[in-house]
């Protein structure tokens, strides 16, 4: 049955523990891991090294840093469990690559990625588990790139969690559920 649970909270709240603890228990090794970070620089590097290490070898990796949406309706993946890990580097990656065009392109492109997120959640047998940050509990940050940063994952966090199924947001290591149904 087609399920999709967003997972949200701060930087090191426990999201992706939580997140791959949860597709553990849903599915065993029958996990597809769709990771967007893209190795940038040394530390990057280590740490989606460090995510390797922590998640089960046998969990087939899927690496999509834009388009994730569409990569696995393409795959049409026969595992029960899909984790997006995380919705808050595809924005990133997004809005890097669109930073030349402005924020209104890189809004469109952003509700465009959500959109195919949620059009692979409706259309495949399987649970869509996707962690993401929440940035805008902090300080407003002191330049317009930060800014419409904040605002592009804000919105989409909103996009999601109206759809979703579950929501979970993580604090310090605890989840609270903020929609269940």
């Amino acid at each position: 049955m087609t399920q999709l649970t967003l997972i949200l909270g701060g930087a090191r709240s426990g999201k992706s523990t939580y997140a791959e603890e949860m597709a553990r228990e849903l599915g065993g090794d029958d996990v597809l891991y769709v990771a967007t970070a893209q190795a940038l620089d040394a530390e990057m590097s280590d740490r989606i090294a460090k995510h390797r290490a922590q998640r089960p070898a046998a969990w087939r990796t899927l690496e999509a840093p834009l388009h994730p949406g569409g990569e696995i309706l393409a795959q049409r993946p026969p595992e029960p469990i899909i984790l997006l890990d995380c919705l808050t580097m595809l924005v990133s990656n997004i809005l890097l690559a669109r930073e030349a065009e402005g924020e209104v392109d890189a809004e469109a492109a952003v509700q465009a990625e959500v959109r195919q997120l949620i059009e692979a959640a409706r259309r495949l047998d399987a649970h869509l588990i996707i962690v993401s940050n929440e940035v805008g509990l902090g300080l407003v940050p002191d330049n317009a790139l930060g800014r419409a940063y904040r605002d592009l994952l804000g919105r989409a966090n909103q996009t999601l969690a109206r759809v979703a199924d579950e929501v979970i947001f993580m604090v310090a290591g605890l989840p609270m559920v903020i929609k269940s149904g």
